[in-house]
Formats: structure tokens, sequence, C-alpha cells
């Protein structure tokens, strides 16, 4: 049997990635693509406790470098009891970002050293990485004025609570790894239309013979 294809999709607050997510997975659907959607933080029942610690302000402070560990912690439980069985069987995994916004959040956003973070990637997931990343791209402020709408009166996380200063590293972090990866990474402009994003991102996949 086949292992499946593992595709993750990134980019900032307010792009579009929930929308291309289900847009994607309705997509391999029609075409008979067996296939999983998860996210990260999260995924699983115990990764998802993990992503409510991050996320959740709490009156006790998390430094930077426990935020790190938390990321990693719930991602190997989700890569152990999900993601790498599910390949194993031959589906394909669609996941709501991975170890690209590791580097970007905690990388670019909190200035955390990329060399740590490639440590931990290693130990954590060895060789695994996705075979695909769609990095949904739009200016700062576009994207945050977007999530600000989506959300509404909704609470809003440790991260949506961020300044703008902090989306913009963010931003150019998640650019500096799209440019180092032009193969793995393909860069789409979110400010086009959501059906122009999702046939841009089939249109990919199209390409390179994984879907007709």
């Amino acid at each position: 049997m086949m292992h499946g294809r593992f595709l993750s999709i990134e980019g900032i607050e307010g792009v579009g990635k929930s929308t291309q997510v289900a847009r994607l997975s309705t997509a391999l659907h029609e075409r008979g693509v067996g296939h999983l959607v998860t996210r990260e933080p999260g995924g699983t029942p115990l990764a998802e406790k993990i992503r409510e610690l991050v996320l959740t302000g709490q009156q006790e402070p998390l430094p930077s470098s426990a935020e790190l560990l938390l990321m990693f912690a719930a991602r190997a439980v989700h890569l152990g009891n999900l993601i790498e069985p599910s390949l194993a069987a031959g589906r394909w995994v669609l996941c709501d970002r991975f170890t690209d916004a590791t580097f970007a959040y905690q990388g670019g956003g909190r200035g955390l050293d990329a060399n740590h973070i490639r440590q931990l990637e290693s130990m954590v997931q060895g060789s695994r990485r996705p075979d695909l990343t769609f990095l949904l791209d739009a200016p700062v402020d576009l994207a945050l004025a977007r999530a600000r709408r989506r959300n509404g009166s909704a609470a809003a996380d440790r991260f949506e609570t961020e300044k703008l200063e902090f989306f913009m590293r963010v931003r150019a972090a998640y650019l500096k790894r799209a440019a180092a990866e032009p193969q793995r990474i393909v860069v789409l402009d979110a400010v086009e239309s959501a059906d122009a994003v999702c046939a841009r991102m089939l249109g990919v996949l199209e390409d390179r013979a994984w879907i007709s």
C-alpha cells in the first residue's frame, strides 16, 4: 500500500486557512481521495488539551520557551497517534498548520533561536515533513481586519491579542521559509477570492499528478 500524502496549510490569522482546508477537503472527497483533516496544536484528545494550555490566557504567564515545548509536546502526540498511522494506512493528511508555524510564531514572532526549534523538530519528527505546504499570504493589516470581523465578539486567544509588529515578524518568517524551500512551500495570494485560491491549490496538485 502506498503511503498517503501529507499536506499542510499555513498563514497568519485572517488569511482564510480554515476556509481553504474545508474546500480542499471537499475537493479531495469528490475525487475519491481518502483523507483526514486535522490541526495544530491539537488533532487528538490529548493534543487538544495541550492546545488549550497554549491558547488560553492564564493568570500565570507562559514563558516563550514553555510555549515552544508545549507545541512540540502536542506535535509528538499528534504525529504518533494520528498522522503517522494515517499516512501508513494510505490516507492523506490535511493539516491546518504544522512545524512551519512554530518557526514563524515562536521563532519569528517570539524571537526564539531557530536552532533550538530545529533540534526539537529533529527529535520529535525525525525526517517527517509535509510533502507540500500551501502558505496563504496577505498584508498583515488586511488579514487581521478579516480575523476581527470573523471573530466578532468571541474572546481572542493568546496569539490573536498580539500587536501588529508581532504578526509582521511572523509573516516575514513564513516568507523566508518559503523562499528557502520553494519546492515544498507554495505561496498563494490570500487577497484573491476563496474560489481562486482553492483553484490554485488544486492546480498545484494536478501539476504534480497527485490528483486528476
